[in-house]
């Protein structure tokens, strides 16, 4: 078993923010000493039918709770999706039917099972405690938080300033959402920094009903294939997680190679120490075949990188039938003629090379192997795929 210093390390990395921290370390410790593992919650409302990459990243936060042997609990709100969740809105969502709910959590279901354990996992739907409370109940629940606090929240003073009307029934969400955690006995809640306020409301109401309050931890909101807002399906932005390989792989590698680091620090395992070694412009095509092969298998994964040559380029890509590589940045617009090509291979600004690693050029006549690899001159960078003509 990994000591409590080293599983806070694990955990850290993907985090915006833990509250608080040293709560974590001493709940860590006493769930050790009592023989537990903690019990971790993220709730995911079913308002749309799939997944994406977004969603992934409060998952992969999940997963690494499982790594180190603690319960995690997969919480389907089929109860609070039909208030609909008011974070970030300006207008109040239009109601889910029930119906619509089902259908969409039935495809949640299938789709978290690509990264957590289904054998470490609780399956849960918050109908199971919220459905049964009778009116009574409710009342004595409100009455463990005060609206002037609610109106706290930036989309509730927002709209109240601006009259933009707020229905009651969305003052109640945060408090669903924290009776959820009561309800799960939660050491932990996992949510994007979005619902932070959500999140803290849990552990006043734990501590109304007499149980410890829940650490918070925060993942940050992933932005979408635009780089400016944050990934969502209704925004086109976004990589579904049950989309075809190709289509997944096509979509990551026409993203904005500013978006690079922050997919490699969100969406996958690799350390942060190991990313900041990494050119973006040049590991666009590593991470592509690693989201990929997640959901798909290192099979697929593979296929599609090697066939990415074959599906349309994108701008900062460019063909090239000769392989002398001072020819090729010609081809590639990089040099206006050959003897620009020649003077900046000569002075040591060309580099050249596969997926993560660059090595500077120093023969103009060197020939490049047909396929498809990286060229960068300074700033500038394309993504060269080489047919060598007969």
């Amino acid at each position: 078993m990994l000591s409590i210093d080293e599983q806070l390390f694990y955990l850290r990395k993907g985090f915006a923010e833990i509250i608080r921290e040293e709560d974590l370390r001493e709940r860590l410790e006493l769930c050790q000493k009592e023989g537990r593992p903690l019990r971790v919650k993220a709730g995911f409302d079913p308002t749309a039918p799939d997944l994406h990459l977004g969603h992934t990243v409060l998952l992969r936060k999940m997963k690494h709770f499982q790594d180190l042997g603690h319960t995690v609990i997969f919480l389907i709100g089929d109860m609070t999706g039909l208030i609909g969740d008011p974070t970030g809105r300006n207008a109040m969502r239009p109601p889910m039917t029930r119906e619509e709910l089902n259908a969409n959590a039935e495809t949640y279901k299938s789709q978290v099972f690509k990264i957590l354990d289904p054998e470490k996992t609780e399956l849960r739907f918050n109908s199971e405690w919220l459905e049964p409370l009778g009116y009574e109940q409710i009342i004595r629940l409100t009455s463990h938080y005060r609206v002037a606090r609610l109106l706290e929240r930036d989309d509730f003073s927002k709209r109240y300033k601006e009259g933009i009307p707020i229905s009651v029934h969305e003052l109640l969400y945060p408090l669903a959402q924290a009776y959820d955690s009561v309800a799960l006995k939660c050491d932990v809640e996992l949510g994007g920094t979005d619902q932070k306020f959500n999140l803290l409301v849990g552990r006043t109401i734990q501590q109304d009903y007499g149980q410890l309050p829940q650490i918070v931890a925060t993942v940050p909101i992933l932005e979408g294939l635009d780089g400016v807002e944050k990934m969502s399906k209704s925004k086109g932005n976004y990589v579904g997680i049950t989309e075809a390989p190709t289509d997944m792989f096509r979509k990551l590698m026409n993203m904005p190679d500013s978006l690079v680091p922050r997919y490699y620090e969100l969406l996958t395992d690799l350390p942060m120490n190991e990313i900041a070694e990494l050119d973006p412009l040049t590991s666009k095509k590593d991470l592509a075949y690693r989201i990929v092969k997640d959901f798909h298998g290192e099979d697929e994964g593979a296929r599609v990188a090697e066939a990415w040559g074959s599906v349309p380029l994108p701008e900062n890509h460019a063909e090239a039938s000769d392989a002398r590589i001072n020819r090729i940045l010609v081809s590639a617009g990089l040099a206006q003629s050959v003897g620009e090509a020649d003077r900046l291979i000569k002075s040591g600004a060309v580099k050249a090379g596969s997926s993560v690693t660059l090595e500077t050029v120093t023969n103009p006549a060197q020939r490049m192997l047909p396929g498809e690899f990286v060229v960068r001159v300074g700033k500038r960078y394309r993504w060269i795929q080489l047919t060598v003509a007969e």
